[in-house]
């Protein structure tokens, strides 16, 4: 009789030791769930992040590319215009400072007598008492030697002084030299170009791969404008 407490007493600590397992595994298994359930709710975060990254380097790389022409260094409007002194036609150079407290129209072009060329400095002569009320001077510059230059001017009674760039340093300096195409096939040379500059020294307007119909007249009423 004296024996039934201790039965008793055992059963339920046996109770408690089977149990102890099933607790002990619940236990351990609710962090492996949590850890799941974190790293699922991480996980579109990760992918935002993810994804802003590569938006916010693609975005550097247009950035970049954008700011590509401004890092080449090409003369702009609003530049002060570079300095040059040149061989001209009947002896003698001609330079920027030549034409201190005028305006200075330079027009580049890819060749003495050719076609477009003599239509465009015929053009300029026409206009050069109108250029000449605006206060504005007028100068050819190709890289035709010296001795074509005058050529040039005496057979079509050109007015301007012609400048001769044989070097291509000024040519360069303004963007007037690159790369060129004809009939497919590409090669350096002169790209028609114009530049207007003002009394201050810097570039008032500029005008690249010029098409020669119409432009004088278009470059005189830019010179008409006030600053």
């Amino acid at each position: 009789m004296t024996k039934q407490p201790r039965n008793n007493h055992s059963s339920s600590g046996a109770t408690a030791k089977a149990a102890a397992p099933r607790s002990s595994r619940s236990k351990t298994a609710a962090p492996r769930k949590t850890a799941k359930k974190v790293a699922a709710d991480d996980a579109p975060a990760k992918r935002k992040t993810a994804l802003a990254s590569a938006s916010q380097g693609a975005g550097a790389k247009s950035s970049k590319s954008a700011a590509a022409p401004a890092a080449s260094g090409a003369l702009a409007e609003g530049d002060r215009a570079p300095s040059f002194s040149l061989p001209r036609d009947r002896g003698g150079t001609i330079g920027l400072a030549d034409f201190a407290g005028r305006q200075l129209v330079v027009f580049f072009y890819p060749r003495a007598g050719t076609s477009g060329c003599t239509r465009e400095a015929v053009d300029f002569t026409r206009l050069a008492a109108e250029f000449e009320r605006a206060n504005t001077a007028l100068l050819g510059v190709s890289a035709d030697p010296p001795a074509a230059q005058d050529k040039f001017r005496d057979k079509y009674q050109l007015t301007m002084p012609l400048g001769s760039d044989e070097r291509h340093a000024m040519l360069q300096a303004y963007g007037a030299w690159g790369e060129k195409s004809l009939y497919g096939k590409k090669f350096e040379g002169i790209i028609r170009t114009t530049v207007l500059i003002g009394t201050d020294g810097r570039v008032k307007r500029l005008w690249r791969k010029v098409k020669v119909d119409g432009h004088a007249e278009a470059v005189l009423a830019a010179a008409k404008m006030q600053p």
